[in-house]
């Protein structure tokens, strides 16, 4: 398939500016990374807009540059990170008291950490029940809380002489949400703002700040946050870029690998049983059961949409999916998931997979930060604005347009991702045919 023509993209010129919500473990340690990486001292490991590549053309023109030397990204060096959170400390102190990357890489790093102190947060204890903190704004009602943060926003960019912004939110899972009426538009949208109403949670406030100011907003939560029409409809108002939810990082990542190879082979599936334990800030807020029913939605609908048992009944029909986060204080950021899987094969005779994945949440989760934000920044500078599907990569319960199910498989997330960067530049579509080397 081909492009007829190149898409007009905006030079990067200009400092990025990278606000976040929550200077944790996630936050801090992809500012300490992208800090350390700018002084050398690391490489971008696990970062697409980095260190990945795209083919161009056929196989056999071996044309095969880096993702970031083919379509203009902004400069890490180009990057100022700001930041909200419950606690005052900054993003050196805050990165000790995480405990994710070690005292001595920190310390080299301590002038541009000691630098990024929070701007005081939008927060209510009624949407994560398990955290407190003094850093915290007042106001009369959750419009001024929202105005609150347009003002910062705008402060923030002159002050550090910016010529665009994104917004990640990088801070705890909320309780569980549906939508309300007041999220069916904008009018009814601001005047909940203005009533306090309860179905307006802070990641919402923030959503509606950013996108108010145009700037692109990408949810690294299972929260319902900006998944609701008022707020997509503010995106495709003030041509801004949303995507989430939930970064794509341990125990989901693996599903979206091995599930896709499971129904490729056309092997059945009995059940699938996934335990978590972890010590971090996100494993004492998940403790909350409220909490953890959002996170609990977010991964539970990962293999249904990718092994379709509606489309293969024979294979997954009525299999047991079981999802467990147990809050383990010593373990710290080191997360491990274990799964158990009960998979069949010809003639029905049954076999089990185990997988005990040690992973290191933040380092997992950090890139994914990084390349949000490029690819953000890259999308509105490209004009394009409101849902944007083809970052569905980095999420577990990936935005999608009303009505659209969500794909699951991080092979075709991949593919959609490059076919994307591929047709900005005007390039030919890649189908993986093949048929053009034997004809």
């Amino acid at each position: 398939m081909t492009n007829e023509g190149m898409t007009e993209i905006a030079p990067a010129k200009g400092k990025l500016g990278v606000l976040l919500v929550g200077l944790g473990a996630v936050s801090t340690t992809f500012v300490a990374g992208v800090e350390a990486i700018k002084k050398g001292l690391a490489e971008p490991i696990g970062s697409l807009t980095q260190m990945g590549t795209i083919r161009l053309g056929k196989r056999t023109d071996n044309n095969v540059p880096k993702i970031k030397d083919f379509v203009p990204l902004a400069d890490l060096n180009d990057l100022v990170f700001g930041a909200w959170d419950i606690f005052p400390e900054s993003a050196y102190e805050a990165a000790l008291h995480a405990g994710v990357l070690e005292k001595g890489l920190l310390a080299q790093l301590r002038a541009p950490l000691q630098k990024l102190k929070p701007m005081s947060a939008v927060f209510d204890n009624h949407y994560v029940k398990r955290l407190n903190g003094t850093n915290v704004k007042e106001a009369a009602n959750k419009m001024e809380l929202a105005e609150q943060l347009i003002e910062e926003i705008a402060d923030f960019k002159k002050r550090n002489k910016c010529s665009r912004l994104v917004m990640i939110w990088a801070a705890s899972t909320e309780i569980f949400m549906k939508q309300h009426a007041v999220h069916c538009n904008l009018e009814s949208f601001e005047k909940a703002l203005r009533e306090n109403h309860r179905s307006i949670a802070p990641s919402m406030i923030y959503a509606y700040a950013a996108l108010k100011s145009g700037i692109p907003f990408a949810n690294g939560a299972p929260n319902l946050t900006v998944d609701i029409p008022a707020l997509r409809d503010l995106a495709e108002e003030n041509n801004a870029p949303v995507c989430g939810k939930d970064f794509k990082t341990g125990q989901t990542m693996m599903k979206t690998i091995l599930a896709p190879g499971l129904k490729s082979r056309m092997l059945g599936l009995h059940g699938w049983y996934s335990t978590n334990i972890l010590g971090n800030r996100d494993g004492e807020v998940l403790d909350d059961p409220e909490s953890f029913k959002t996170k609990e939605e977010s991964k539970l609908s990962v293999l249904e949409y990718i092994l379709q048992p509606e489309v293969y009944p024979e294979l997954y029909k009525d299999f047991s999916h079981v999802v467990r986060i147990n809050y383990y204080p010593p373990r710290g950021d080191n997360k491990e998931g274990w799964d158990n899987i009960d998979i069949f094969g010809w003639l029905g005779y049954p076999m089990q997979i185990k997988i005990d994945f040690l992973c290191r949440d933040s380092i997992l989760a950090a890139p994914l930060v990084l390349d949000l934000a490029l690819f953000l920044d890259l999308a509105q500078r490209a004009g394009m604005r409101g849902v944007q599907e083809w970052l569905s990569f980095y999420f577990k319960s990936p935005m999608t347009a009303p009505k659209l199910y969500p794909e699951h498989d991080l092979f075709i997330q991949l593919m959609k991702l490059k076919n994307t960067l591929r047709y900005l530049r005007g390039e030919d579509l890649i189908t993986h045919l093949g048929l053009e080397y034997y004809d």
